[in-house]
């Protein structure tokens, strides 16, 4: 359920500007404010005129888009913001939304789009009618949410030494404790509540995904803005130490839910690879037996289904409050919950950059171990040839002396 596809955005006719410079016919790519020059008011910038930068401005603060109707989530236009030239941030909100708009309908399909407004609609008809239980869940204070020393961590670490503070049981994966009990005890309450208003009002939910019967999706009732802030503030910042090969330093969307698992709900969940560049997943609680995560390595899309590797396979036991971080490429799956419930929240970090790369990129051994191996079977084979040869030219001089 992904609402904020923009994946191309960036490209016109195939290429992307680095530098947001002027398309052919513009002499510097300079645009002005409203206003007048040499006794004319200039154009205002247009898409034929600007492309978007390849890489987002990272210090830029952009504008809140929530207070006006949108053909698309206010969110794409926060992220996409980011990634105007340099001049057009300083023109107006009004200016950067028709701009933005313009390169989102190029290249955004009108079923796309039809389909979003339909869920803009109907998270409309659910936030305008479900009443909320824990009103302080719906914003971020961080001093309420995670335990010290998750605060602590990202406060005096950054970049390598950051990932070096993180423990790694098994490569590609991290864990930490991170969320105080009560907040974990109102986040539960909060989608009981929820679930309770949904069947009392008889109203059809879209669950969090294709695999799952039970959960439900924060985003969908009112929590979009908060899980956003968690994503941009305190996931980006180990996504871009830990995950940088996969666009861990630029996610800019996301999809975030609560799945329950138990005897009278789900009870697990089948090896898969997640629709994220990393995923954060946190056990909220409740007391339950089983449910551990399996991991068996990373893949591209061409080796998602090749044999697990020994180094490979991990085996992952919740704790309430603690979580696990990591590519939303790592295969993995959640054993049976033999006996209670089990609750986890998850946040699927997406980087729609990384994605739109991706389509013209090759060589994934940078992350996928397949093609890791490949590549290293192929250099072997090289290095035994140059060597078989080496001796046959030295048989070859040996007979002629």
């Amino acid at each position: 359920m992904d609402l904020n596809g923009a994946n191309t955005a960036g490209q016109r006719d195939g290429r992307t500007d680095a530098d947001g410079g002027a398309q052919p016919g513009q002499a510097n790519g300079s645009v002005n404010r409203p206003g007048q020059q040499n006794g004319a008011v200039a154009p205002l910038p247009t898409y034929l005129t600007h492309r978007l930068r390849l890489n987002p401005s990272a210090d830029h603060k952009p504008d809140n888009y929530e207070d006006l109707e949108l053909d698309f989530s206010p969110l794409v236009f926060s992220s996409l913001e980011r990634y105007l030239p340099p001049p057009l941030l300083l023109q107006t909100r009004d200016t950067k939304v028709n701009f933005m708009r313009e390169i989102l309908r190029r290249y955004y399909p009108q079923s796309d789009r039809i389909r979003v407004q339909k869920h803009r609609e109907y998270r409309q008809k659910i936030i305008s009618n479900y009443q909320r239980l824990h009103t302080e869940l719906y914003e971020m204070h961080a001093e309420n949410v995670f335990v010290p020393s998750f605060i602590n961590l990202l406060n005096e670490n950054s970049g390598q030494s950051l990932k070096k503070r993180l423990n790694e049981p098994a490569e590609g994966i991290y864990t930490f404790e991170m969320l105080q009990p009560r907040f974990c005890d109102m986040l539960m309450a909060e989608v009981e509540n929820f679930e309770k208003w949904v069947h009392e009002t008889k109203f059809r939910i879209m669950r969090p995904n294709t695999m799952n019967k039970y959960g439900a999706v924060l985003d969908d009732f009112g929590m979009e803005t908060m899980l956003n802030t968690l994503m941009e503030e305190f996931i980006r910042p180990i996504s871009k130490a830990c995950f940088q090969h996969v666009g861990g330093a630029s996610l800019d969307s996301h999809h975030g839910f609560v799945l329950e698992y138990g005897m009278d709900r789900d009870v697990d969940l089948g090896f898969h690879v997640d629709d994220s560049e990393v995923t954060l997943n946190v056990c909220l609680g409740r007391k339950f037996c089983g449910g551990e995560l399996y991991f068996r390595g990373m893949r591209c899309d061409k080796h998602v289904n090749t044999e697990t590797q020994m180094n490979e396979s991990f085996d992952y036991a919740h704790v309430p409050g603690h979580a696990v971080l990591h590519s939303g490429r790592h295969r993995h799956g959640a054993r049976a919950t033999t006996s209670g419930n089990r609750i986890n929240l998850l946040l699927w970090c997406r980087s729609s950059a990384f994605r739109e790369m991706k389509k013209y990129q090759k060589d994934f051994s940078s992350w996928c171990g397949h093609c890791k191996r490949e590549k290293e079977e192929r250099r072997d084979q090289s290095v035994a040839a140059t060597k078989l040869e080496l001796l046959r030219r030295d048989g070859r001089t040996a007979a002629t002396n």
